[in-house]
Order: C-alpha cells, then structure tokens, then sequence
C-alpha cells in the first residue's frame, strides 16, 4: 500500500474529476483525503444483479469509508482496460474490476504492478499464465453453481419418474468465466445419465432481450415439444424466456422445466408461482468482502488467493415461506 501523500493525489484527482467533469465516468463517493480510494472498473449494468452489486460496492466503500472512482464499461473490454489505466494515473490504493471476459488482460495489469497497486478481480475470472498479476479473487464458484443446476434436474428428473429429457442450455457471455464454468459444473453432474441430451447451447450474453431471442429461435427450431428442459445461467435471460414461452401457450415449470442462476427477487417470485422450477444461488453481496479485504492489504495482511461466498440453491421442493426479500 502506498503512502499517504499517494492516497491523497488519489482522493484530489478523484474529486476533482467529479466537480470539474460533468460528462467523466469516474464517479466519486469521497474526497477525504486521508481514506484509502479504490478504483472499481464494473463491466456494466445489464442485469438486477449487476445493479446490486454495483450498490454492495458503493455502500460497504460508504461503511468503511473509503474513496470509490466507479466507472461503468458498458460491456466493453476497452473501456475497462482504459478505466484500469486511469486508476493506475490517479494511484489509486487498490483497483477492483470485473472482467467482461477472461483474456487480454496481462498487459495492463502488469502496468498495475509495476506501479505497485494490488488488484483484486471480482466476480468473474480472468485466464493467465501470472497469477501475480492479481492480488485475489473475490466471487462464486461458478463450477459448483452449474453443478448444483445440474444436480437438480437428476433430482426432478427422479421425481418424475422421466426415461428421457431434452436439455437446451442459454448460456452466458461467451469466453466469460460464468459462462465457461456453469456450462463445465452441469454437464458434470449430468454426464454418464442417459436421460438427458442437450440438444442446444445458445449464448444469450446474460441479457433478458438475448433470452428472449433464443428462446424464440429454439421454439422455432425444435418446437414447444421438443424441449423438456430449459437451463439459463442466469435469472435476466430465464426472465427473458418466461415471457416468450407464456406468449406461445407454454406453461414453464410444468410443460418445460426451468432451471436458472442468480436469485434476484423477480426470478424468486417466478419460482414461488412454479414458473421456474430451480434458482441456483449467486449473491452480488461482494462489497463487504472486498472493503475487507482492501482494509487488510493496507495493513500490510496476507489475504486469500481465492474467496467465495456462502450460497444456496431455492428450489420446488423446499419450503421459500420465510425466504427474506433478496434486495436486488
């Protein structure tokens, strides 16, 4: 961690930034300039969840009282890398970003080191061969998620009684860890059952209007009896598919079984109602691990190289009376 003088060069650059440009996508919480600034490069704001873990970020900064430069990449890689580049200009304490996708991040993270700021990645992961580029991982274990997908339609599937079920998967952002790993932990668990065939595997990039294309070319191309068995790796596109299979006569959660990722309160509800089946559980709820953890790194403290919070899976079979509002 640097000394005072570069955490406060941070918090003026930072407040300046948020009183002389109106139109700069860095966006200040605090310009004391005694507190720690992160730098926090989030990849975007398609869905509830990444909503939710924008403001779990902005409100544990808040909490622990640090300075928080957000900057919003709208999807796009390039931004991120520039947003990452500016951090490293303002000498930031400590950079946090969440990788759009896994690769072609080894450059500007080895700018990041040498000039001496710890980057924690959070929530999704990035493929390198120096893990020293990073200081920690901060989110799901997306390969236990799609496992427990996965062990939930073995169990419905027993339930009932079924001799053969046609899967179509709607994946997320192609190349993206969660992408990559949900897919990897379902066919895991499903693999050697001869039941199941997955017939399909559409990338839907984590939105609900991508979810609803797919879920119209699939009707297109297999027809409503075709399909018994719907797997989206996340709550926004299954959302997305709910609509179009209601519009074409289907009743999800009984005509096709819907299996999906996240937990945000419209999906829940949807689940209470029996129109999907199985939500596997992945919190936004980073914000205080990742404070945490930024308090321990000032304090010159090892951290752990991986970190991955508690999470359960809400299914048909459990009892979701007392299932507290999700927040998101």
């Amino acid at each position: 961690m640097r000394h005072m003088t570069r955490r406060a060069l941070a918090a003026i650059a930072l407040a300046l930034c948020g009183a002389l440009l109106a139109g700069c996508a860095a966006k200040p919480v605090t310009a004391n300039p005694s507190a720690l600034v992160v730098g926090f490069s989030q990849l975007g704001a398609e869905s509830g969840w990444r909503i939710g873990n924008t403001a779990s970020m902005e409100q544990a900064a808040k909490r622990w009282g640090f300075g928080l430069m957000l900057d919003n990449a709208n999807q796009r890689q390039d931004k991120q890398i520039a947003a990452i580049r500016s951090f490293i200009s303002y000498q930031v304490d400590v950079i946090v970003f969440s990788p759009i996708v896994e690769t072609g991040w080894d450059n500007v993270l080895t700018e990041a080191r040498n000039a001496g700021i710890p980057v924690i990645i959070m929530d999704r992961m990035i493929e390198t061969d120096d893990d020293g580029l990073y200081t920690a991982y901060i989110g799901a274990d997306f390969l236990a998620e799609g496992r427990r997908a996965g062990e939930f339609l073995v169990r419905k599937a027993d339930a009932l009684g079924a001799e053969h079920l046609n899967v179509v998967e709607i994946t997320g952002t192609e190349e993206s860890t969660p992408m990559r790993e949900r897919q990897a932990g379902f066919m895991q668990a499903i693999d050697g059952d001869d039941r199941f065939t997955v017939i399909a595997s559409v990338s839907g990039d984590f939105l609900r209007s991508k979810g609803e294309e797919c879920m119209r070319s699939l009707l297109e191309t297999y027809g409503a009896e075709g399909i018994d068995v719907i797997y989206s790796h996340n709550d926004e596109m299954t959302l997305g598919a709910l609509d179009v299979l209601e519009a074409a006569g289907v009743k999800p959660g009984e005509d096709m079984v819907l299996i999906s990722v996240d937990g945000q309160q419209e999906a829940v509800d949807a689940l209470k109602a029996g129109r999907i089946n199985c939500i596997v559980e992945c919190t936004p709820d980073l914000g205080e691990r990742v404070m945490a953890m930024v308090d321990a790194l000032s304090k010159g403290e090892e951290v752990p190289k991986q970190n991955h919070p508690e999470e359960t899976c809400f299914t048909e079979f459990d009892d979701l009376s007392d299932l507290a509002p999700r927040g998101y």
